[in-house]
């Protein structure tokens, strides 16, 4: 009783500073996003986007799931941080010769020969997060998420006002690729400051092989999902043009930047809780089953508002130029409405070392993508948006597979436990409907619809009897009687 105790004092502390450091780093990162879409052209993030899968595919494999595998040893040695932070640094000067070499290929496939430069700049950013990687996944075992807090929103606000200052005057493009850089210098620095730690001079093949052997799985795993995600930058930027791809990368940042920020609050804390209790099933369980609760929530209402209030906010937020966003916005909003489930499912899987079931689930998804593709590319950007609506409610039944077989916890189950908030959800979108309908003004129909969804929302949940809502009004009545005892 005491060990679930103490579990639930540690869960519940971590869950709380990976809020502050998510929400406060993207809100901040929101925010500056917002800034330099208003300068910036629709065509500059598309430059950016075309290189996305590259980066993002080296990334993977230079972190090459050490960092899970790390998390789900128990007690690893400092030789193992060490072994693992030089097979990364090496892996990752790998991958930054190639592109940097590769690089004239890349802008020849895209017709873009301004993507040689640019490619060979913000490839560096792959060595810089190698660096980091360990150092990150040592304050992660400890659960230690405020001192991430601190690292993650201190360098992402100092990068952002980079950013913003090179785009005002005039950098274009390469405001963006500034910003990416420091980040990831900033950040880096700050966590080999923060951790002390120093790599001793040695590598283990012995503790290598050990840790691939979990992580290899989970690294293949996460290339598929990697590149199936990111094949839609590939193919946007390749049949359409750069303008369309960053219509493209920007509609999809917000919804993902709602949904993920969530998501990875989630499983950043309960990846090595539920590793720990990996030998105490019934416990697990029941952490599993209140997290898929709590995530559905705030994820379902959240990206519904969200959706419904996307066209004022992108007329007056980002101007007239992105207009031709919103409706794919709207679908991916629906789309991320199921990812953080489907993550949480996948996570479990992970938790309970079953990296090859993780594996197998993620193949499974590919044919599905490729064929949504092949039909929807001929009808436009719209057409493939819809697509990758369909296929991330596929992928839902697809991941739910498994946790139903092991614990009895399937689709139909996570379905039912979803269903009265999804009733609340749709009381609201009916409310902002009805209230914002006769308001033409986007300001005031931002802040009449925000209030009317928040607070419909919450008085139908607590009509509803929703669980979560006493649970909300317990750590709003503990932040005020904090501040009040001050």
């Amino acid at each position: 009783m005491e060990k679930k105790l103490s579990l639930k004092a540690k869960t519940t502390k971590g869950l709380l500073w990976n809020v502050v450091d998510k929400f406060a780093v993207q809100g901040t990162g929101f925010l500056i996003s917002l800034l330099l879409a208003r300068i910036l052209m629709p065509s500059d993030y598309g430059l950016i986007g075309m290189l996305a899968i590259f980066m993002v595919v080296s990334q993977v494999l230079v972190e090459s799931g050490f960092s899970s595998a790390l998390i789900q040893k128990h007690n690893p040695t400092e030789e193992d941080y060490s072994t693992i932070f030089y097979f990364n640094l090496c892996v990752s000067i790998f991958f930054y010769l190639v592109l940097f070499f590769t690089a004239p290929l890349i802008a020849s496939f895209y017709k873009t020969p301004q993507l040689t430069m640019i490619t060979r700049v913000i490839s560096l950013s792959i060595v810089i997060n190698a660096l980091s990687l360990v150092p990150q996944t040592k304050l992660t075992i400890r659960l230690d998420f405020k001192t991430q807090a601190k690292v993650s929103l201190f360098s992402v606000f100092i990068s952002g006002g980079i950013g913003v200052y090179a785009a005002y005057n005039g950098f274009g493009v390469w405001a963006l690729i500034i910003q990416i850089l420091a980040a990831a210098f900033i950040k880096t620095v700050m966590l080999f400051y923060y951790d002390k730690w120093i790599p001793d001079f040695a590598f283990n093949m012995a503790s290598f092989k050990q840790l691939f052997r979990f992580s290899y799985k989970l690294m293949t795993a996460s290339l598929v999902g990697t590149i199936m995600t990111n094949i839609y930058s590939i193919l946007i930027g390749k049949f359409f043009y750069a303008k369309e791809l960053g219509f493209y990368t920007n509609a999809k940042q917000y919804p993902e930047l709602l949904s993920t920020s969530i998501t990875s609050v989630l499983l950043g804390v309960t990846y090595p809780v539920l590793s720990s209790l990996k030998d105490d099933r019934e416990t697990m369980l029941l952490v599993y089953g209140r997290l898929m609760r709590v995530t559905v929530f705030f994820v379902m209402p959240i990206l519904t508002l969200f959706a419904l209030l996307s066209d004022p906010f992108i007329h007056l937020i980002l101007t007239d130029k992105w207009m031709p966003i919103v409706p794919l916005m709207q679908w991916i909003c629906f789309a991320r409405l199921i990812t953080p489930i489907s993550a949480l499912n996948m996570n479990i899987l992970n938790a309970i070392g079953r990296s090859d079931l993780f594996l197998k689930v993620d193949l499974s998804k590919v044919p599905i993508v490729l064929i949504a593709l092949v039909v929807t590319v001929p009808f436009g950007l719209k057409a493939v948006v819809i697509g990758h609506f369909v296929t991330s409610f596929i992928a839902f039944f697809i991941n739910a597979y498994y946790p139903g077989k092991l614990f009895g916890f399937g689709v139909f189950k996570q379905l039912r436990e979803m269903k009265t908030v999804a009733l609340a959800t749709i009381l609201m979108s009916a409310g902002v409907l009805v209230s914002t309908y006769f308001i033409s003004n986007d300001l005031l129909k931002l802040i009449v619809g925000g209030l009317s969804g928040i607070c419909i929302y919450l008085l139908a949940a607590y009509m509803l009897k929703i669980e979560e809502v006493k649970d909300l009004k317990e750590i709003v009545q503990n932040i005020l009687g904090k501040k009040e005892s001050h």
